[in-house]
């Protein structure tokens, strides 16, 4: 059996090429919605990734994107509310979040690897699928993320949501006033050529 040919070699015009995301461009949050009595009262804390590091890598044939590699890396620590909030609940939300649901100092990484991903469009815009690795809170789960994907010169731009179930990373789900939290991630991702 011979191994698969490699995209770059089948195709002349086709060229590797790898982006590095621009945390100060990029921007991640998650969304805390409240559920059951916490509802009617509109706590819904959005807390921002502040130290998010990674790179894309694909192989381009010029109408379309092929073997994609992904991987992000998050410093849990740096996660923080910013809401416009008293302090005192800044500080008591980001202790929780830190202490009792992430537990930083046991798990400092969130790391996200993809190298199954289809990707659809043509020219500079697609839409991509990424079955990727989720590791959060020392566990790791397949996690499908979908993302509207341009190319424009030098920059990558990402952007989508998805929903992680905490239950499945063993992390502590919040219940405050007989409601739970329940996470959704959004992300707006740059990256630029390396």
């Amino acid at each position: 059996m011979q191994p698969a040919p490699d995209t770059a070699s089948t195709h002349p015009e086709a060229e590797t090429l790898r982006y590095l995301i621009d945390a100060r461009r990029s921007t991640f949050t998650v969304q805390a919605f409240s559920t059951g009595l916490l509802s009617a009262f509109g706590h819904s804390p959005k807390i921002a990734v502040r130290d998010i590091q990674g790179d894309v890598r694909f192989v381009s044939t010029g109408a379309s994107l092929q073997d994609v590699k992904l991987q992000v890396v998050i410093q849990a620590d740096t996660m923080g509310v910013i809401d416009d909030i008293s302090d005192k609940d800044r500080r008591e939300i980001n202790r929780q979040t830190h202490d009792e649901v992430l537990e930083v100092n046991r798990f400092p990484e969130i790391r996200y690897d993809c190298s199954n991903a289809t990707v659809t469009g043509t020219s500079n815009q697609y839409w991509a699928i990424l079955n990727g690795e989720l590791t959060l809170h020392g566990e790791t789960h397949r996690q499908v993320i979908t993302a509207g994907v341009v190319l424009n010169g030098d920059v990558l731009r990402a952007s989508g949501e998805f929903e992680v179930r905490q239950s499945d990373f063993g992390v502590a789900v919040v219940k405050v006033a007989g409601g739970a939290i329940k996470l959704k991630d959004t992300f707006d991702i740059v990256a630029r050529k390396a």
